[in-house]
């Protein structure tokens, strides 16, 4: 199965921008459709949002609808999260994660990575 690895989080101000890394190893990364999932202090996981095998399809949550963007490049075995004008209710845990068939883009996803933590400052 494919094994997924976080990185690129730190700390930042508000109003600044991070982008975030996704390396699939193990499997193509284009059998698998993915996403971006975090989870803040005492909060329950939020969906951030997913991306289709080829990239042509993506969802956002509307927390970060016009500030965040979602990508790929298989051909590297990556996929990236664009994050534009930080708040500090992004602080969280962002973990990237993967699945074969995409029947809940939202909700469920086979293989996840072990998480990279954003801290934005107010």
């Amino acid at each position: 199965q494919v094994q997924l690895v976080e990185s690129g989080g730190r700390l930042v101000q508000a109003g600044g921008s991070l982008r975030l890394f996704c390396a699939a190893s193990g499997r193509p990364f284009n059998n698998y459709a993915a996403g971006w999932f975090r989870q803040a202090p005492g909060a329950e996981r939020e969906f951030v949002g997913a991306i289709s095998w080829s990239g042509s399809t993506t969802y956002y949550a509307d927390a970060v609808k016009g500030r965040f963007k979602i990508s790929r490049d298989n051909a590297k075995n990556m996929m990236y999260l664009q994050m534009n004008s930080l708040k500090p209710e992004d602080t969280a845990v962002y973990n990237c994660a993967a699945d074969p068939t995409w029947r809940f883009p939202r909700l469920a996803y086979d293989y996840w990575g072990q998480g990279t933590q954003v801290t934005v400052s107010s």
